[in-house]
């Protein structure tokens, strides 16, 4: 068989052959076979173009997804999927990649931790879950969360917690709110208790007696619209409790608050 036409269709190339039949090739499958039209084809020969251009066509998708931004292997995988590349020549493509460093899951992996430390606050059980839904494999995730020190990235979440609720929180609801924002961010128990340590967690009376009565006054309006007398100074103990605020001080407050 032989090559009557070859068409640029935008970023592939339309061959016909002379029994009529057409198909698609990239530039490199051009290049690599040296086509050209009158070119005399062998079925085996056009068995090797085809399968040669749907590689290079599934590379060629495959880097403009990579050239964003790094990608795991899952993801590109997912990707050409997506695309619908024949899934029988998707572990080639992957392949061609891998060995060409255009995929590299344990570089994309040290590479995500480090800009998880420069740019995000997670911890390490949240990074793991996120490698792994990325196709990383849990035993290299744990070793390298294992070689990463995340003491300084928890103490500065900390910080920012602090900061944030010093002013709007009691003494024990602002370690409860660090401690279970930075458990929700993936630290560990180890790692929340010495982000603790830094802070004096001191706070006069009077700032304390200006949040219970504020907290208060917020939580009346809550409740005083369905309950009244012992059903009201109930709920508003029990709030009042759970925001962290001292057992006799809400007793105290509510005898003369009611």
């Amino acid at each position: 068989m032989k090559i009557t036409k070859i068409e640029k269709k935008k970023r592939l190339y339309l061959i016909e052959l002379d029994h009529k039949n057409t198909f698609y090739v990239t530039e490199d499958t051009i290049v690599h076979f040296m086509l050209n039209k009158n070119t005399i084809l062998e079925s085996d020969q056009l068995a090797a173009i085809k399968h040669f251009a749907q590689i290079s066509y599934g590379k060629n998708l495959a880097l403009y997804f990579i050239s964003f931004q790094q990608r795991s292997k899952k993801q590109v995988s997912d990707y050409l999927h997506k695309q619908e590349i024949d899934s029988s020549i998707i572990p080639e493509i992957i392949a061609h990649l891998e060995k060409d460093k255009w995929i590299d899951d344990q570089n994309y992996m040290e590479n995500y931790i480090r800009q998880n430390k420069l740019n995000n606050d997670n911890g390490p059980q949240v990074l793991k879950q996120k490698l792994i839904q990325k196709g990383i494999p849990a035993a290299d995730i744990d070793i390298a969360l294992a070689q990463t020190d995340f003491s300084d990235l928890a103490q500065k979440v900390a910080q920012k917690l602090y900061r944030k609720y010093q002013a709007k929180l009691p003494i024990k609801a602002l370690k409860d709110k660090i401690t279970q924002v930075l458990m929700l961010k993936g630290f560990s128990y180890e790692l929340i208790k010495n982000s603790l340590q830094q802070f004096r967690f001191e706070q006069d009376s009077q700032q304390t007696e200006d949040l219970l009565n504020k907290e208060l006054d917020k939580q009346y309006r809550k409740y005083s619209r369905k309950y009244d007398g012992y059903n009201l100074k109930q709920k508003l103990y029990q709030a009042l409790y759970r925001k962290g605020y001292d057992s006799n001080a809400i007793n105290s407050k509510l005898r003369d608050y009611l």
